[in-house]
Parts: structure tokens; sequence; C-alpha cells
């Protein structure tokens, strides 16, 4: 059996042919240079351009890169869950394709863990020295609003659910995806909630960020759908959807599971 990596990384891709060789090659440069033992898994969310062959070209010179391929496009929730339920990481980091934030931040979210928390998150919402975010107006408009109502549904007492750099235990991580049930862009708002519900301590962690062009999301109708979403989330919760795994969830070689915690 494969020692267990340190971290895995899990990155989601539909169509980025053009955009995803800088950021891999920033994240396993990083990971060479500061001795980190990581597994990095692409997830090809059905892409029809050419993401699987790059990736394939890639793994010729980084072992540590995997690829898994979707038939078919799913959304970004269901192709990070694809890539988590098969991560062997110590601690499980998902990151966007784009690489709006620089890789080395994952030491302010590993402090966070090693301060005691289950799952740290990059925040661009959390001001502090040193800290930089260059965003859109327009996105920030459009975030204020959609924090208000995840505030009020379902994830009180974060400021920013839906920043792609995210850090958790990998016990922690198998035991909310292993539950998560969303596909689309608001699966980050279903697992802080459910990591609430269960007790997991979360940090929220500042991070410089920085807009990059290219994004496959649309503002005006993803943010609509998110906004249903919330009440599909609230609504699952209130029927009980979340008490137990639909997946099952991942035991490291050393048979360790996640602290017990409170069911939803």
């Amino acid at each position: 059996m494969r020692p267990e990596p340190d971290l895995s990384i899990v990155v989601p891709a539909f169509n980025e042919e053009d955009r995803l060789e800088p950021t891999l090659r920033s994240y396993l440069g990083y990971c060479r240079a500061t001795a980190r033992s990581v597994e990095l898994i692409v997830v090809d969310d059905g892409s029809v351009d050419g993401t699987s062959h790059l990736v394939e070209q890639l793994a010729g010179e980084f072992p540590e890169l995997r690829l898994i391929r979707l038939a078919e496009n799913r959304g970004k929730g269901f192709a990070v869950r694809s890539g988590v339920v098969n991560a062997r990481g110590r601690n499980v980091l998902f990151a966007d394709a784009d690489g709006a934030t620089p890789f080395n931040e994952i030491e302010r979210l590993e402090a966070a863990l090693h301060n005691g928390n289950d799952v740290a998150i990059g925040s661009r919402a959390i001001t502090a020295r040193n800290v930089r975010v260059n965003a859109k107006l327009y996105r920030r408009i459009i975030g204020r609003v959609f924090h208000g109502m995840v505030e009020t549904l379902t994830v009180r007492g974060v400021r920013d659910t839906q920043c792609g750099f995210k850090l958790f235990r990998g016990p922690v991580a198998h035991d909310l995806f292993s539950r998560m049930r969303m596909r689309g862009f608001s699966f980050d708002v279903e697992l802080l909630m459910m990591a609430q519900r269960r007790g997991y301590r979360i940090a929220e962690v500042p991070v410089n960020w920085t807009h990059q062009p290219g994004s496959k999301v649309n503002l005006a109708l993803d943010s609509m759908l998110m906004l249903r979403d919330l009440f599909i989330i609230r609504g699952r919760y209130f029927r009980g959807e979340y008490n137990a795994p639909h997946l099952s969830p991942r035991r490291s070689s050393q048979e360790l599971a996640a602290p017990a915690k409170h069911q939803i």
C-alpha cells in the first residue's frame, strides 16, 4: 500500500485548457520546494477542450498529478466531491483552477489547523496586514447580498463561504463530503453548514486573492440558482437528509476516524 501523502489537493476543472497549466505548475512547484508529500487530483468535469490531455501530459513530468475524468459536466460541487472521496492525504485542500489565491496562502490555513481547528477556509472578506483582495466591484455587491441570505438561512458567523481555497483534516473532509448533496456552486454553503452542525471547529482565514479573467461563473444566473439552493439546503437539513452519509467515508490506513460529533 502506498503511503498516505501529507496533503491532497483537489482541483475541479471545466474547459480549463488555457488557464490550468500555470496553476498546476505553481501548486506542485511550491510543494516540491517545501518538501511536502502531496498528491494533486484534477477532476475534469466533462470538458470538451484539451483539459484532460494537458493534465496527462503534465503527469509525465509530475508523478504527483492524478486525473479523474467525468463523462459529462456534473457541476463544480460534484467534481470536488469526486476528487475528495478519492483523496488519501492527511489533510485535504480544494483549490480553484484559476489560481486566484496564491498557493503559499496554504501556510495560513495550515497554521489554523495546527491551532486546533478542523476546517480552515480562505476568506476575501476579512482584512489583515499584508493581505490584498483585488475583486471587481460588482462581485463585491453580489457577494454581500448573497452573504446576507446565507447568514439568514444556513451558515452563521462566516463572512465568505465561497472562496475556492479550503483546507480540511482528512477524516473531516471525508465525513462531510460523504454527506454532501449539492452539485453546483452552492456546495460550499452546504459543507460549512454541516461542519457547524456537526461541531467541527472552523477558522476563517484572510488570504490574498486576485480576480482572474475567464471565470465559468455566470454571476446573474448562477447567483439566482445559488439563492434557490439555500432553500433546498435548509429544507434538506430539516428533513434530516444530512444525518447519515450516502457514500462510505474513507478511512486512513491507520484506521483514523473523525472525532465523535453530535449528529445533525
